[in-house]
């Protein structure tokens, strides 16, 4: 039977979804541990640490800045609106809340569309690594755009049939990917170091190299730096899904937030130590360092572990993302801007199976756009912007709500950003002009891309497309209830 929009209260336990559930609601599965390792699998992703060692010592420099002016801002930002907030939908029921159902459904609505480039982004990856383990005989599947697709399109199917049963099943993938994310970084640095004893580091780190650029070839560089702090607020999308959001989220992304950051920079001086930058390649790189590095000391076979340590830790990261963000469409369908058919669960496991399969069906769709009319680096580069841009844009509507429902008092138990409304203002003012920075710069295509026009034509349009036709959807769902409403 059919219920109507349900709202949001301050303080209530239940989401909309789950008022509207009843019984049937996802059931709660998510500890302290489990977040802390779905922050690390989001967050930390392996991809961007030969991005960074590939400019130089300069990266780092980069990092913090990162750190300072995205995670941070967003990490506080998260912790106090799922505090005062900790229902299903994240930042849609912030949105909403702060601004109206518009703002808030687009917010959702972005947001999703968001992760539909990321999955087979990551994934190629993934693929691009996986070749490692088969050595020399399997390099030249590197420029094979057939074997990245059928990668894509089984990681996804895996990630989808583990999700479908259930977070309390799923999970374990994210966990396993959190393993899979640092391992490889510490097996680095362990080599980095043996390198480095044994015959000195392969780049100098002196107070000019640590100087970055500004010019216009450094653009891809700083938004896909500072993207890869992104990610803290995934968890919040399943706020119904955990045990005591409140008390364990804060905590969770504290330490998740100190093994991200010591990751990224860590792996990057490891790559630098092992390998000149010139011979760091953007979607391998981890493993040029390792198996060059580890060949230096003797240390024969690590390579292949690695490999699949960084497979698993992409696969986990898919895994992670599929489950969280089918919680958006689901809540959604709840409130009637989707079709109702996104707002059931299944009625054995409790998860959103029409979210899940949907989603996984547009990124089915996406691995195959991305390489349409591009090498297998153009598709790469093509996915990596389109995600940037669309997961960048619901950050000024979140960071809008951080500022606008400062006006509403916290209840007793909720934990608020250090210093109250003006360091919560401010923060919140630093990371949009970082964010718009941010958006700006991932339009500017690689040069490498051989068809620069079309690689922005294709990144523009596409956004456009997936706005107009979130707000044409919307439309829709209001031109539903109210059908429904003239019924009764």
């Amino acid at each position: 039977m059919e219920t109507s929009p349900t709202p949001v209260t301050i303080g209530s336990s239940a989401s909309p979804a789950a008022q509207a559930l009843g019984q049937a609601r996802p059931k709660r599965v998510l500890g302290f541990r489990d977040l802390v390792m779905f922050y690390v699998v989001t967050t930390l992703s392996l991809r961007w640490i030969p991005v960074a060692a590939a400019v130089g010592p300069s990266s780092i420099v980069i990092w913090i800045v990162g750190l300072l002016t995205i995670f941070l801002p967003l990490a506080l930002c998260v912790m106090e609106l799922s505090s005062r907030y900790p229902q299903e939908g994240g930042m849609y029921v912030w949105s909403k809340r702060a601004f109206g159902d518009l703002p808030g459904y687009l917010t959702g609505w972005i947001y999703w569309t968001s992760t539909l480039p990321y999955f087979p982004a990551v994934l190629y990856f993934a693929a691009s690594n996986a070749l490692y383990i088969g050595g020399e005989r399997w390099s030249a599947m590197q420029r094979n755009p057939w074997y990245f697709i059928v990668f894509s399109l089984l990681g996804v199917a895996l990630a989808l049939a583990l999700n479908i049963i259930g977070l309390n099943v799923g999970k374990w993938l994210n966990n396993l990917g959190a393993w899979g994310s640092w391992l490889p970084v510490a097996l680095l640095c362990a080599v980095g170091v043996a390198a480095w004893a044994r015959f000195g580091s392969a780049t100098s780190f002196s107070t000019q190299a640590l100087r970055p650029s500004l010019n216009a070839g450094m653009s891809g560089v700083w938004t896909a730096l500072l993207y890869a702090f992104a990610g803290a607020e995934a968890a919040s999308f399943m706020g119904d899904e955990m045990k005591n959001a409140r008390r364990i989220v804060p905590p969770a992304l504290i330490v998740a937030g100190v093994i991200v950051t010591t990751g990224y920079i860590l792996g990057t001086i490891a790559v630098l130590v092992a390998l000149p930058s010139a011979q760091v390649g953007n979607m391998e790189g981890i493993m040029q360092a390792i198996s060059a590095a580890a060949a230096r000391v003797g240390w024969y076979g690590l390579g292949t572990a690695v490999a699949l340590l960084i497979v698993l830790a992409n696969l986990g990261g898919v895994g992670a993302y599929l489950g969280s963000l089918a919680r958006l469409p689901f809540v959604v369908g709840i409130d009637r801007y989707l079709p109702p058919a996104f707002g059931r669960i299944h009625p054995k496991w409790g998860t959103p199976v029409v979210a899940l399969v949907t989603q996984a069906l547009c990124c089915t769709a996406f691995v195959v756009l991305g390489q349409a009319g591009s090498s297998v680096r153009g598709a790469y580069q093509f996915l990596v912007a389109m995600s940037i841009i669309t997961n960048f844009i619901p950050y000024l509507f979140m960071f809008g709500a951080l500022i606008r429902l400062q006006r509403e008092p916290a209840e007793p138990g909720v934990v608020t950003i250090p210093g109250g409304k003006p360091v919560a203002i401010t923060l919140a003012v630093v990371a949009m002009i970082t964010t718009c920075a941010v958006i700006i710069g991932s339009v500017i295509p690689d040069p490498s891309e051989p068809h620069k026009v079309l690689a922005v034509v294709k990144v523009v349009l596409l956004n456009v497309l997936l706005i107009v036709g979130g707000v044409f959807l919307y439309q829709l769902g209001r031109r539903r209830a109210a059908q429904r409403y003239n019924k009764q």
